[in-house]
């Protein structure tokens, strides 16, 4: 409804000049006004689906009534339209076709009808001006809409990525998260499972073995505690991640899984504490290989050792055990493990800056290392979205492209037509020039056929303005260019029953 209403108010707008030249007096009539009414409605209702039909039409009625191409009823219909077919069109190899074709049309009429060349001169003015500089305007306008909807289109994108990141880190943490249950909870469960292996094996239950069950009854009530809680978090939206227990270091790990029962011995160097994911990944190394080592070689003897490299850039961990007991690969009441605590351990370690390796130990047992670096890495920026950087940049070429156009090829055209202009002047100067040679030569008397090779191809088409007054009694007078670069002076040849009566040099 929208643009119906528009196309309305615009069919009004360009008949008003139609209905203003309607006076019959004034060179106009009622059956023209009827004609130009009709044919820019037409223009009007097909200009969106056809934006250079309406020009195509304008033009044509345009060009009968002057072959400039200037009209006081279809200027402003020019003008509107060629706004308009730049600011629809997408393309614009059609509309340099059909300016050119213009253009021909012109120099075809003007050729025809044997009129000066100087009207063609003005119809490729006015094309110039009132068609195609308002193409062009629409051109920029198009593409200046078309870059503010792309700067919008992108903050939506944005928007809309930004709501994806921030979706898929709450589903990274929350699988962190899932890491974290599998790191420590299964060190723990692990660690009751040799507790109740020792019970199952013991003949008798003595102090000793109330007391194991004592802690172990207590170690399972707080890996129980420890599960309510990270289920919680993953329940809850807006709660932290659990992380390492606070202050238990390697010694504490390695003496809390010595005291369950594992034949653990610990060689460290002095090693400054390391912070951050190192910290935290040097604590998981330890703990997964304990874990391993009670899960799949009970009553092997685990060598855990820590020292700091040469260089003192990078810490090396190395957790080793040696082959399981004949007869099982597992402890009694071992809890069932999903496969993923290396692939985990590894992406944690990767994370923190540094490299994990695991191999199958000389004597039959299983080796971890990890090497870490002692500085966090620096965390990486998000890359922003090239591809939507891109668009937009592309855009704005585009209007910086069409403003430039919209200025530089309407100044390429004056200056093209300038050149033509001048170049078709000198010629037509040029067929009219007398040589000074020539003109001293001729002498009164001569008839036209013998002065015929000396005479230039056209004489000019009057005199210039104010020159003298010609001779009296003398048939025809013809003048003459003297120069190529000025008008005046001029010869002036007069004949009388064809034979030459006077020549003269005239101001």
């Amino acid at each position: 409804m929208r643009e119906r209403l528009l196309d309305l108010g615009l069919w009004l707008l360009l008949c008003v000049p139609v209905l203003l030249r309607s006076d019959p007096n004034d060179g106009g009539s009622w059956g023209l006004v009827a004609v130009g009414v009709t044919v820019l409605g037409g223009c009007v209702a097909v200009g969106r689906r056809w934006p250079l039909v309406p020009i195509a039409v304008t033009v044509a009625l345009s060009l009968p009534a002057s072959l400039e191409l200037f009209t006081p009823s279809y200027s402003l219909a020019l003008i509107a339209f060629g706004y308009l077919a730049g600011r629809r069109q997408e393309h614009t190899r059609a509309a340099l076709w059909l300016f050119a074709a213009v253009a021909a049309a012109g120099l075809l009429l003007t050729l025809v009808t044997h009129t000066s060349l100087g009207q063609w001169f003005t119809l490729l003015l006015a094309l110039a001006l009132a068609v195609v500089a308002p193409w062009l305007i629409g051109r920029y306008a198009r593409q200046y809409g078309r870059l503010v909807r792309s700067g919008w289109e992108l903050a939506d994108r944005m928007e809309r990525e930004q709501a994806a990141v921030a979706d898929r880190e709450r589903l990274r943490e929350r699988s962190r998260i899932a890491g974290d249950m599998h790191d420590s909870l299964g060190h723990d469960l692990t660690l009751i499972a040799v507790r109740a292996g020792a019970l199952e094996v013991d003949p008798a239950l003595g102090p000793a073995q109330q007391l194991a069950a004592g802690e172990l009854r207590r170690a399972a009530a707080d890996a129980t505690a420890r599960l309510r809680d990270i289920i919680g978090v993953l329940r809850e939206e807006g709660a932290a991640a659990p992380t390492t227990p606070p202050g238990e270091t390697v010694e504490d790990l390695t003496a809390r899984a010595r005291a369950s029962g594992l034949a653990v011995t610990l060689t460290t160097t002095p090693v400054p504490a390391l912070t951050g994911m190192p910290g935290l990944a040097l604590h998981r190394v330890v703990q997964e290989g304990l874990t391993n080592a009670a899960r799949h070689a009970p009553g092997a003897a685990v060598s855990v050792a820590v020292t700091v490299a040469e260089d003192a850039s990078t810490v090396l961990v190395r957790v080793s055990n040696g082959p399981g007991a004949p007869g099982g690969d597992s402890a009694p009441g071992e809890p069932a493990s999903g496969g993923t605590g290396l692939v985990g351990l590894d992406e944690r370690v990767r994370l923190a800056g540094g490299t994990l390796t695991h191999r199958v130990g000389r004597d039959g047992g299983f080796v971890l290392e990890a090497v870490l670096p002692r500085n966090p890495p620096a965390p990486v920026a998000a890359p922003a979205a090239p591809t939507s950087a891109r668009e937009l940049d592309r855009a704005r070429r585009q209007v910086r492209k069409g403003l430039a156009q919209a200025i530089w090829i309407p100044l390429a055209l004056l200056v093209a037509l300038g050149t033509l202009m001048a170049g078709v002047a000198l010629w037509t100067q040029h067929l009219s020039y007398l040589e000074p040679g020539d003109y001293a030569g001729m002498r009164l008397g001569q008839s036209l056929a013998e002065l015929e090779d000396d005479l230039p191809e056209r004489p000019l088409d009057g005199p210039p303005q104010r020159v003298p007054a010609e001779p009296p009694g003398m048939d025809e007078c013809r003048y003459y260019r003297s120069t190529l670069l000025a008008a005046i002076p001029v010869y002036r040849l007069c004949f009388v029953d064809g034979h030459l009566a006077g020549k003269a040099e005239v101001p």
